[in-house]
């Protein structure tokens, strides 16, 4: 026979991990800053000597802060599927803004 679950075991138990896009973002923000460290800053050429290390660290401060804004999101937003209809959303009307602003 199988045995039933009960509700109040299973909420103390840890959530498995889930795949956000704001995990991909904070991903791309922690490598960019790593390849910036290591490569050096670079834009059509011409090297950024005396910037690379504060484009490093303003890239590691917006993977932080991309972090945070992932951890609010998945404590209002239970259900995979509205977190991700969410995060896709707050991602689209950033880069609107971006480029509004651009």
């Amino acid at each position: 026979m199988e045995a039933k679950i009960d509700p109040a075991k299973n909420a103390d138990q840890p959530r498995k991990f889930r795949v956000s896009p704001l995990n991909f973002a904070t991903a791309g923000f922690f490598i960019l800053a790593g390849y910036i460290f290591i490569n050096g800053a670079k834009i059509t050429g011409s090297p950024y000597e005396h910037w690379s290390g504060t484009i490093t660290w303003i890239f590691i401060l917006f993977g932080v802060v991309v972090s945070l804004l992932d951890i609010i999101f998945r404590n209002f937003f239970a259900e995979t599927k509205k977190l991700w209809i969410v995060e896709l959303s707050f991602i689209t009307l950033v880069a609107i803004i971006f480029l509004i602003v651009k």
